[in-house]
């Protein structure tokens, strides 16, 4: 594996759970980078400043809260019409 060009998909999905990133972190991952991380990260709070990348698209959460929403709605109003 170290000595191919190429990486199949489903042996770097494999290799990115054991590390615990993502397959794109690997695909994307450059040693300019890194040496900056290193230079200028002094402590693990900054990293964040640089480096920030959301494990979760904001607008499938919105929807979640919309959908609980509508139900908790739609509870109340079968309790009006029970009633």
């Amino acid at each position: 594996m170290e000595q191919s060009e190429e990486v199949e998909d489903a042996m770097l999905e494999k290799i990115a759970g054991v590390l615990g990133v993502s397959a794109e972190a690997i695909k994307n991952f450059s040693e300019e980078v890194l040496i900056f991380h290193i230079q200028n990260m002094h402590d693990n709070a900054s990293a964040y400043q640089y480096n920030y990348q959301c494990h979760y698209n904001p607008l499938d959460k919105v929807v979640e809260l919309y959908e609980r929403l509508l139900t908790s709605e739609r509870k109340k109003n079968e309790l009006l019409k029970n009633k």
